[in-house]
């Protein structure tokens, strides 16, 4: 039994040669820039161009900045930590970026499931659009999804930061992720664990549901649509949010297929990796790569730059 109380964590990250640190040093920060530059270009397109004035682009605007943030939450003190000898985070430098890191995830989930119901309407009552996705609507189902994820998090948070934590204090993670954060507390964690799986599964159910129900609505609807061109201009205005939700649940899906225990932490922080990482740096390109109103309004910004200079 530990008896000293616990001041600092420290994470293992990938526990690899320093040389090797290095290499992830430059390749985590030219994502991370690249990250931030992509998801700066997405909102700012969106602001500066009349034509993206529209609830699907304001909810577009939202994902980016929370894309930012969950990259924020992690990629800094993952950099600093590679440039370190001792990978040490103090308990509520800790506690902190979970909390982040989970609030921002779940606000990102349900606003993926606004994002479709926004699509349901515009597809399946496109006269109607107008009308239903009002100004006052859209920022009432914004706030669904930030007040969403800052509730739903804030109770499991508040009871880990009183946890005791008597050591031992080292994270076998590259950030300080829920689960093994509750096993190194000395206390018994049973009704904590059940409150955060709970929640999670309800808040992951919940908007998987939405956007299932949604989605089967609209292809029902692009299907009855009698030219080829109207169906697929219809699809196109669907395809980038299709992606990115396809990306976000497979990657949190594969978070709860564990392989066998030999292999388990490096396959969770893999996949965390990706979660943390690669998928707020894919999200704009895919927006930009697959979405023609934003292609046209960055062209459009590019051209009235080359005319003020």
């Amino acid at each position: 039994k530990h008896n000293c109380k616990v001041n600092e964590f420290i994470l293992l990250g990938f526990s690899v040669d320093w040389q090797v640190d290095i290499v992830f040093f430059v390749v985590l920060l030219l994502v991370y820039m690249l990250t931030i530059t992509g998801n700066v270009v997405i909102i700012t397109a969106t602001w500066v161009d009349r034509r993206l004035h529209s609830p699907m682009y304001f909810f577009l605007c939202n994902l980016s900045f929370l894309d930012a943030m969950v990259a924020t939450a992690i990629a800094p003190k993952m950099m600093k930590d590679f440039l370190s000898k001792k990978k040490a985070i103090s308990v509520s430098g800790c506690i902190a970026q979970c909390y982040f890191y989970f609030f921002l995830g779940t606000t990102e989930f349900i606003l993926l499931a606004v994002m479709s119901l926004d699509r349901y309407v515009a597809i399946c009552n496109p006269l109607r659009y107008s009308i239903i996705m009002n100004i006052r609507l859209t920022i009432q189902l914004m706030l669904l999804s930030w007040f969403g994820g800052f509730f739903s998090v804030l109770s499991p948070i508040i009871i880990i930061s009183k946890l005791p934590f008597c050591g031992p204090n080292i994270i076998d993670h590259f950030f300080c992720d829920i689960e093994p954060l509750i096993r190194l507390s000395c206390a018994d964690t049973a009704l904590l664990e059940m409150i955060e799986f709970s929640l999670s599964t309800i808040v992951l159910l919940s908007s998987l549901m939405l956007t299932v129900v949604s989605y089967l609505y609209i292809i029902t609807t692009i299907l009855r649509i009698q030219s080829t061109t109207g169906r697929q201009k219809a699809f196109s205005t669907c395809a980038s949010h299709i992606t990115v939700v396809s990306i976000t649940y497979s990657s949190c899906i594969f978070m709860y297929i564990k392989p066998n225990q030999d292999s388990e932490v490096d396959y969770s922080k893999g996949v965390a990796l990706l979660n943390t990482v690669l998928a707020p740096l894919l999200v704009p390109f895919i927006y930009c790569l697959r979405n023609t109103q934003v292609q046209e309004a960055l062209r459009g910004a590019c051209r009235q730059k080359k005319t003020t200079q």
